[in-house]
């Protein structure tokens, strides 16, 4: 007569809590834990459902869920009039502790990709909404409920209620609305056809690196730059091909370029306002930019970063404007609106436009189909071209609030304001060798959003600055920013030992640093 098998006694396995609901679940990661601690061998007999179920004071059918679920995930086996025992294959998987990581997270083991793109993570950590961070639309800045009641009264009629897959290249209704109002606003030359729906520039970035670039392809990138972009190209492998072309009061200087690579496949600008220092770009420039692209049968990616806030005359047209088939425009609602919004778009050749499709499917298939439907009403109703004027003004009043205090608060042999006239942020220049990573730092844990200018040049080793965003800000919270910042920077001045640095020569069109 054959043996009957021997039933494992159960390890403790701790009390079922049954505040915390289905008790199924709460079993089988019990046993589960048990089974990755080596508690419950490979092979064991468990005891029955029946059984179990007395001991612990549950229904069977609750021992049932959970030996189910453990059988599913190939923790346990079963056969009829044999019992249930712990899967036999366990043995030959590699033991784990309970709470023991993977070695695989190593980061000697990471590709040099990952170490990339943790590096980006580190450097794009979300931004505070405190004073003088860039593009946070509080109070006054931020919509008001014409965009709720527009959101409610479209769903209502079916147009941004959810739905099934949407058009790639983005909804035609948007389409429309984007291409009639950079026709008007930016001079931009195209049809609702040529306009791709992005989430953000940064999306319309890196679809542009992807589209443009084959392997062995350099591209020019302003000096300094927005890290948004190096970082792109850093990521996809091309920090050698990224040709960092230097900037002066006329912005890129395309001798300086050519020079430096000739025959660069293209080159990603901020025309209109450059980033961080917020020049634009003269004519002069842009008429020997787009003579090299053309020669080269290279490509501009303009990125018209904050072209709507000019405090002083009318926006700067675009560079599109004056060669559609050679430039590629990129926008965003993201800062004119709200960053959380994640809209943004570009504007594509007419041959590009099935490339540019075809990449924004296989990166995130289409937008997000709701938003795009009120967008596309504030836009075509006016409310747009309203809440734009609506900004200005405000931003125009926290700028001069902003520079009155700075200039008051702050003695110029220590920092200086880069003269600008248009954006939603400043420059605040530091003298006497003053770490501008570090009083970044430092102004954080005081409740101070800046951010530090040197990492944006080549090498991360540009002359010491801050970006200070208007946001909307109120003055009493401005007052105290600024006095709040003044302390962090004269307390790295007291660690800094360099002699003090000579202060830039002003010109025409602001101080431009060596």
């Amino acid at each position: 007569m054959a043996r009957k098998p021997k039933t494992v006694e159960l390890p403790s396995i701790g009390t079922l809590d049954r505040s915390a609901g289905h008790l199924g679940r709460q079993l089988a990661q019990a046993l589960r834990r048990a089974v990755n601690r080596g508690d419950l061998k490979p092979g064991e007999l468990l005891p029955s459902t029946r059984a179990l179920a007395t001991s612990l004071h549950v229904a069977r059918g609750t021992v049932i869920e959970a030996f189910d679920q453990l059988i599913a995930e190939g923790f346990l086996t079963s056969q009829p009039r044999a019992g249930t025992r712990v899967a036999q294959a366990l043995a030959q998987a590699p033991a784990t502790r309970a709470g023991e990581r993977l070695s695989c997270v190593e980061p000697a083991l990471l590709t040099e990709r990952a170490r990339l793109f943790t590096q980006v993570a580190r450097q794009f950590s979300v931004v505070p909404a405190a004073p003088f961070a860039v593009s946070v639309p509080v109070g006054p800045a931020a919509p008001d409920d014409i965009w709720r009641r527009l959101g409610n009264r479209l769903r209502a009629r079916g147009a941004g209620a959810p739905a099934g897959y949407g058009d790639p290249q983005g909804a035609r209704e948007l389409r429309e609305a984007i291409a009639d109002y950079v026709r008007k606003s930016r001079s931009v030359r195209c049809e609702a056809d040529e306009v791709i729906i992005t989430s953000g520039t940064q999306q319309g970035l890196y679809l542009s690196c992807q589209v443009l670039l084959d392997a062995d392809d350099s591209a020019w990138v302003e000096d300094p730059a927005y890290r948004g972009i190096t970082a792109i190209l850093e990521s996809i492998g091309r920090p050698e091909r990224m040709i960092r072309v230097p900037v002066d009061a006329e912005g890129m200087n395309v001798d300086a370029g050519i020079e430096l690579d000739p025959h660069a496949r293209a080159a990603f600008v901020t025309s209109s306002h450059q980033y961080p220092l917020g020049m634009p770009m003269s004519m002069a420039r842009r008429g020997a930019l787009l003579a090299w692209a053309r020669a080269n049968r290279a490509w501009i990616v303009e990125d018209d970063y904050d072209s709507e806030l000019r405090y002083a005359g009318h926006p700067f047209p675009s560079l599109q404007g004056l060669d559609p088939d050679r430039v590629i425009y990129l926008g965003t609602f993201s800062k004119i609106l709200f960053p959380s919004l994640r809209l943004g778009y570009a504007v594509v050749p007419k041959n590009l436009v099935e490339a540019f499709y075809g990449a924004r499917v296989l990166m995130d298939r289409h937008p997000p189909n709701a938003d795009q439907h009120v967008l596309a009403a504030f836009i075509a109703e006016g409310h747009l071209d309203r809440h734009i004027r609506r900004i200005r003004g405000v931003y125009a009043d926290r700028r001069a609030r902003i520079i009155e205090t700075i200039e008051r608060v702050l003695p110029p042999d220590v920092a200086w304001l880069q003269p600008s006239d248009q954006g939603m942020h400043m420059v605040l220049w530091l003298g006497g060798g003053v770490d501008d990573k570090r009083v970044a730092s430092l102004a954080a844990e005081h409740g101070v959003a800046v951010r530090a200018v040197s990492p944006m040049y080549a090498g991360g080793n540009g002359p010491m600055g801050l970006i200070l965003g208007l946001g909307g800000f109120s003055d009493e919270q401005i007052e105290i920013a600024t006095g709040d910042l003044a302390r962090c920077i004269a307390t790295v001045a007291r660690d800094t030992f360099r002699a003090p640095t000579t202060r830039p020569t002003k010109n025409r069109r602001g101080v431009v640093p060596d």
